[in-house]
């Protein structure tokens, strides 16, 4: 039974990413198919990269009792995938979420110029307000 640890720990947190970006609607829950093709890309680019190390012989597999043992090809671990899926999503996460975030601070910062400069609202009275409110 403990030979499916790991993939079940991977499996978990991916769950628990997918819950955060439904909260917060950040990758597939704003838009999937893009969000799809970029966690996608990512997790090719690292299999690739994971394939030359492995040719290089650079990278090796190790042995743990925590592993399935299913092997995609020779010293690649199916767990592989989740994990780079996981790396990936994660990264989307976290990209969006700062992303956003710095949207809403330049948008906040903005609007601060705004009502300081008097223009953010109607009847603003420009800064000081000793002209009585008459713009």
């Amino acid at each position: 039974m403990t030979g499916l640890a790991y993939l079940g720990a991977l499996l978990v947190s991916l769950g628990g990413l997918a819950l955060l970006d439904r909260r917060f609607r950040l990758a597939f829950w704003d838009d999937a198919r893009r969000a799809a093709w970029t966690v996608g890309i990512g997790v090719g680019a690292f299999l690739l990269w994971d394939v030359a190390g492995l040719l290089l012989g650079i990278f090796a597999r190790g042995d743990s009792p925590h592993m399935t043992g299913i092997l995609l090809a020779p010293e690649l671990p199916v767990e592989e995938v989740f994990f780079l899926t996981l790396l990936c999503y994660v990264a989307l996460l976290a990209w969006r979420w700062f992303d956003r975030t710095a949207s809403l601070r330049a948008a906040g910062a903005r609007a601060l110029r705004d009502a300081q400069r008097g223009s953010g609202t109607p009847g603003a009275t420009g800064g000081s307000g000793r002209d009585g409110g008459v713009p």
